[in-house]
C-alpha cells in the first residue's frame, strides 16, 4: 500500500504540518554516512546561529518573547517531569539545584521532580512552588561514578514506562551538580531537545570527544558529526525521550557484552543517537555552561551551569 496516492495528496499533508511537525516528518531518522559540512552554532559575525541545517531552532537570549510563549503554553495545561541523579556525595548539590530551580525553572507551570538517590535521608527539605512536586526514588549505591553514568538511561527508561506515560507531557533529565542562574522555561520544549556542550561549540568535529572505536555502538567516524551535545541535559516529549533512552540503554548493553565502555559513557551514546535522530530543538550553551569558564561576549546570559567542584572528593573512584 502506498503512503500517498499521488503528489497532490503529499503536498496537502505537508501544508497541514506545523514547522515542528515538518521537522519531525523529514528528520526523525537521517541516513548514515550522508556527507555534509559541519554546522556551526556561531556565525561568521560572531553571533549565535538561530537555525540548524535541518531547521531546528537554536534557542538564545532574544530569540523568543517569554510573555508570549508562556501564554501559549499555559493553555495546554502541561506537566514537565524532571529527573535528577544524586548518588553518593552528589547529594551535596541537591539543595542549590532545587532552590535555584524553584526560582528559575518552569515558573508558573506544573513540575514534578524525581530524585534518584542512594541516600534518601540526605534529600533536603526545599520549599516548592504551587504545583511543583518532588518524589524520592531510592536506588543502590555504586563504587564507580562511571556505573552511575552508565545506568542513567536504563533508569530513565523504566521511570517513563512505570510512571510518566500517563502523568507528564515532557521530561528533562538534568545533572544535579549544576545551578540555575536565569530563566529556563517553555522556550526549551520540543519533541526532542539537545544542548550544545559549552567546551566544544567552537571546535571542529574532528576534535569532539566522540567514541572513535568502530567496535562500540557509540562509534562516530572523524568525518561525521553536527555538534557535541552535553549529556547533562536530555529532554523532549515523554514518548521521544523514552525511545532515546531505550535505544541508548540497548546499545550500552551491547557494548557491555563485549566489555566496551564508551569514552564518555551515556553521553557518547547520546551523541550517536542525535547524529542519526536529529533533535527538533537545540539549546545554546546558555542552557549548559560551566562555572570554570569565563563568559564570552556571544553568551548574553548564563541560565544553567555546572558548578565548581573537586572530583577527587565527591566521586567514589578516580
Amino acid at each position: 500500500m502506498k503512503l500517498f496516492q499521488n503528489v497532490s495528496t503529499f503536498h496537502r499533508v505537508l501544508a497541514g504540518l506545523s514547522i515542528t511537525g515538518l521537522i519531525y516528518f523529514a528528520y526523525t531518522s537521517t541516513p548514515t554516512r550522508l556527507p555534509y559540512n559541519q554546522p556551526s552554532v556561531v556565525g561568521p559575525d560572531g553571533k549565535g546561529v538561530h537555525l540548524s541545517p535541518w531547521l531546528a531552532p537554536v534557542v538564545w537570549e532574544g530569540t523568543f518573547d517569554p510573555t508570549l510563549i508562556d501564554s501559549i503554553y499555559k493553555q495546554q495545561n502541561i506537566t514537565i517531569a524532571t529527573t535528577v541523579f544524586a548518588l553518593g556525595k552528589y547529594t551535596l548539590f541537591l539543595k542549590d539545584f532545587l532552590e535555584s530551580a524553584e526560582q528559575n525553572y518552569f515558573v508558573g507551570f506544573r513540575v514534578h521532580y524525581y530524585v534518584f538517590t542512594d541516600h534518601p535521608e540526605h534529600v533536603p527539605a526545599v520549599k516548592l512552588r504551587e504545583e511543583h512536586h518532588l518524589t524520592v526514588l531510592t536506588v543502590p549505591s555504586s563504587n564507580r561514578w562511571q556505573d552511575i553514568s552508565l545506568s542513567r538511561m536504563a533508569r530513565l527508561e523504566k521511570l517513563i514506562e512505570s510512571r510518566l506515560f500517563n502523568k507528564a507531557d515532557y521530561v528533562f533529565s538534568l545533572d544535579v551538580d549544576s545551578k540555575f542562574y536565569g530563566r529556563w522555561g517553555v522556550e526549551t520544549l520540543s519533541r526532542l531537545v539537545g544542548v550544545i556542550h559549552p567546551w566544544f561549540y567552537g571546535k571542529h568535529r574532528k576534535k569532539f570527544p566522540y567514541e572513535r572505536r568502530p567496535e562500540s555502538q557509540a562509534f562516530i567516524p572523524s568525518a561525521e558529526g553536527d555538534y557535541y551535545y552535553g549529556g547533562a541535559v536530555i529532554g523532549g516529549l515523554v514518548k521521544d525521550v523514552y525511545q532515546l533512552a531505550k535505544t541508548c540503554r540497548e546499545n550500552l548493553e551491547i557494548d557491555a557484552s563485549k566489555s566496551i565502555e564508551a569514552a564518555w559513557q551515556e553521553e557518547s551514546h547520546l551523541n550517536k543517537y542525535f547524529l542519526y535522530n536529529k533533535p527538533s530543538k537545540l539549546l545554546s550553551p546558555e542552557y549548559l555552561w560551566d562555572d570554570r569558564k569565563s563568559k564570552p561576549w556571544e553568551i548574553k546570559i548564563i541560565r544553567f551551569s555546572q558548578v565548581l567542584k573537586n572530583y577527587n572528593e565527591i566521586r567514589p573512584n578516580p
